[in-house]
C-alpha cells in the first residue's frame, strides 16, 4: 500500500466509484454579477417579492436555475425532492429551504458530505443576496426576490 501526498491544489477524482469526498474549486475573485448570463441576470430582476432563485454554477446541473417560491423546498438526492441534484456527493434527503418572515433559511437534515454556506459548514443559515450554497459537489448561489 502507498501513500500520497496530495497538495491543496489537487483536484480530487471526479469517479464515484474512486470517492466521494470533494474538492473546492478556486473561489469566485470577482463580483458574481460578473459570472451571470443575459439570461439569469434577467430572471433575477423578474423575481416577486417572497420568492428566490438558486442558480447552479457547477456539477451536473450548471447553469440550471431552480425557483424558491414555496414555504419549503427540499434539496437532495431523492427522485421527489423539489431540487433533484443526482450525484452521491448529495444525500436522498440533503437539504430543505425554508421561507420565513425574515428570509430564507437554509438546513442541513444530517447530511453526510454536510452543506456549506459561503464555505462553511452549516446546520442551519438565513441565506444573503449573493451567498454560495454547496450541497455535495454543486454549488449553487442564491439570489433573494424584491429586494
Amino acid at each position: 500500500m502507498s501513500i500520497e501526498k496530495h497538495h491543496e491544489h489537487d483536484v480530487a477524482p471526479e469517479s464515484a466509484s474512486e470517492t466521494t469526498s470533494i474538492a473546492l474549486p478556486p473561489a469566485h475573485t470577482g463580483p458574481l454579477e460578473a459570472h451571470l448570463s443575459d439570461q439569469d441576470s434577467a430572471a433575477i430582476g423578474a423575481l416577486p417579492r417572497g420568492s428566490a432563485l438558486l442558480i447552479a454554477h457547477t456539477g451536473a446541473n450548471q447553469g440550471a436555475r431552480f425557483l424558491l417560491d414555496q414555504d419549503e423546498t427540499t434539496v437532495g438526492r431523492h427522485p421527489e425532492a423539489d431540487v433533484f441534484l443526482d450525484d452521491v456527493t448529495v444525500s436522498r434527503r440533503h437539504v430543505k429551504i425554508l421561507r420565513t418572515e425574515a428570509g430564507f433559511q437554509i438546513q442541513d437534515l444530517g447530511s453526510l458530505n454536510g452543506t456549506y454556506v459561503n464555505h462553511d459548514r452549516v446546520d442551519a443559515h438565513l441565506l444573503s443576496a449573493g451567498d454560495e450554497v454547496q450541497v455535495g459537489k454543486f454549488r449553487l448561489t442564491f439570489y433573494a426576490g424584491g429586494s
